[in-house]
């Protein structure tokens, strides 16, 4: 039966690899960041793990030995390829950001914007996971985030892209149905999205409270769900108007009230404060907020008239 051997210490490896490959204790603890002495003494417990003797001490050098200088060509040749597979991981790395953003916005605002960004930096390789919970940019998981809230976010370098407001949407035929809304009946049409922005719209813009739970349709996930059932003619959502404009440009969607509530959050890029300057995140916050710039200007007379609580 044959004994088992463990494999040397690998800083005892890694210690002999740079003395062999650059002739010196001295020079290989500079490599390193080390001293000679620490070295020597790796080199010396090699040594002895492997009972083979790999150099020959001199007063100003040293020298391989035969079988030092046999196991110096394998050890700089995984050495070699070690460095080239951390080289190939971090072009890789530096070519892949890992995006996470809300649903709503990633799938009506964002996605179809994307086509920009990949015929300004063609060599980036985007990811993007979409989750209605703010996913740990500590962790590694991701390089950056869209965001809705305030900003302060500890740790965290942000930088706002444009408010989160809401309006009454719906589809053209419904119009004529929900023209009374905000008045002093309620338009007898289901109402569709987030109780809580609702409740802050009527504030704002109705003459009657909100409604109670009985006067909403379904319950969607998201508020592009909802804004996909008021285009089918389901109801009256309170949706984004910047996050589709392009529904309301094309007609698929009007605004069944002038008024527009806000409930003081904004959209925000967030990346860790740490990685903020890499180039894959600098370059997509660049593009990101020149869209979000034109987003704002598109949308500056409705910005104006925003109704806050």
């Amino acid at each position: 039966m044959v004994a088992h051997r463990h494999l040397p210490s690998l800083v005892a490896i890694r210690a002999f690899e740079a003395a062999a490959r650059l002739g010196s204790f001295a020079r290989a603890a500079e490599e390193l960041d080390t001293t000679a002495a620490s070295v020597s003494y790796h080199v010396r417990r090699l040594e002895e793990q492997t009972g083979a003797r790999l150099f020959l001490r001199h007063a100003q050098h040293v020298e391989l030995t035969e079988a030092g200088a046999s196991v110096a060509k394998e050890a700089t040749r995984a050495f070699d390829a070690l460095r080239a597979s951390f080289m190939r991981a971090a072009d890789m790395d530096a070519t892949r950001l890992r995006l996470t953003a809300l649903p709503t916005l990633g799938t009506s605002w964002l996605t179809p914007r994307l086509g920009g960004f990949r015929a300004r930096h063609p060599q980036q390789v985007l990811e993007l996971d979409l989750s209605a919970e703010s996913q740990d940019l500590a962790g590694g998981r991701f390089d950056a985030a869209i965001r809705n809230g305030h900003g302060d976010w500890p740790g965290l370098h942000a930088v706002e892209l444009f408010p989160s407001v809401f309006t009454p949407l719906c589809a053209p035929a419904l119009l004529e149905a929900a023209s009374g809304l905000g008045g002093a009946r309620l338009p007898d049409v289901p109402l569709l999205g987030r109780p809580d922005w609702w409740a802050l719209w009527f504030q704002a813009f109705a003459q009657t409270p909100a409604p109670g739970a009985e006067r909403f349709a379904t319950n969607f996930a998201a508020e592009h769900l909802d804004v996909a059932a008021a285009i089918a003619g389901q109801g009256i959502a309170i949706g984004s108007p910047i996050l589709f404009k392009a529904e309301l440009d094309a007609g698929r969607l009007v605004q069944a009230h002038e008024g527009v509530a806000s409930d003081g959050r904004s959209f925000w890029f967030a990346s860790p404060a740490g990685r903020s300057n890499a180039p894959k995140v600098a370059h997509f916050r660049e593009w990101l907020c020149t869209e979000a710039a034109a987003a704002r200007h598109a949308a500056r007379s409705l910005l104006r008239r925003v109704a806050t609580p």
